[in-house]
């Protein structure tokens, strides 16, 4: 699915199983007017995307129970039906062979928390931009 273009909300999918950061990543989305989905692990976000297709960027959490966003990316950069969309990961770690792993399997950024509303808008930007 293409990004939206112009004056057009992004609908974002944020995966944490933080509640904490879940709330941060929304409010910051949602700050900038795009349409913002959370569910708290890479599982329910394959459900979601099954069933709500135009979702048009995923913003996960790198470290979290049962799937990581690295597991999500792949699965997701896998898939005939979403490798379009765009994947942006989150970790508080530091990790440059993490930052290059996930970059390297086709997530589109890799943001270090906590997310700051200069991350999030620049990420946005770029989605637009496409």
């Amino acid at each position: 699915m293409a990004p939206p273009t112009g004056g057009d909300r992004m609908h974002v999918l944020a995966v944490d199983d933080s509640s904490v950061d879940r709330a941060v990543i929304a409010t910051l989305l949602r700050s900038s007017e795009h349409r913002v989905t959370t569910v708290d692990s890479g599982k329910r976000a394959l459900e979601l995307l099954d069933l709500e297709p135009n979702v048009n960027m995923i913003i996960t959490d790198y470290w979290m129970p049962e799937m990581t966003g690295y597991e999500l990316l792949k699965k997701v950069k896998g898939s005939t039906e979403l490798k379009e969309i765009p994947v942006v990961i989150m970790s508080s770690e530091n990790i440059p062979t993490r930052i290059t792993k996930c970059l390297e399997e086709g997530a589109e950024d890799f943001l270090l928390k906590p997310v700051r509303s200069s991350d999030v808008q620049r990420v946005c930007s770029r989605m637009m931009m496409r």
